[in-house]
């Protein structure tokens, strides 16, 4: 079982423009840009780097996503801040 994850993501207000931002990856846009872009999460800064954290570190949907689904794939979550297109770099 991981204890620990990396990931990086893009935290917007409407699922609409979440769904556009994974299309934008799709065709291949690069994360970070978009991140810095459209993140509304300080760690846009950064190419939305939220770096290592712990297993029930994070908001528990955001959080499951990060430990069960799968890795270097974007994916949306939903959470009180808004939604996320995460992208789990590893899990130790």
């Amino acid at each position: 079982m991981a204890r620990t994850a990396a990931a990086l993501h893009i935290l917007v207000k409407h699922q609409q423009q979440a769904e556009d931002i994974i299309k934008q990856l799709e065709k291949g846009a690069k994360f970070q840009t978009l991140a810095k872009k459209y993140s509304k999460c300080p760690s846009a800064k950064r190419g939305g780097d939220l770096g290592e954290f712990k297993k029930g570190q994070m908001v528990p949907a955001f959080d499951k996503v990060c430990f069960t689904k799968e890795i270097l794939t974007p994916h949306l979550v939903k959470t009180k801040f808004g939604w996320h297109v995460v992208k789990i770099l590893y899990r130790t």
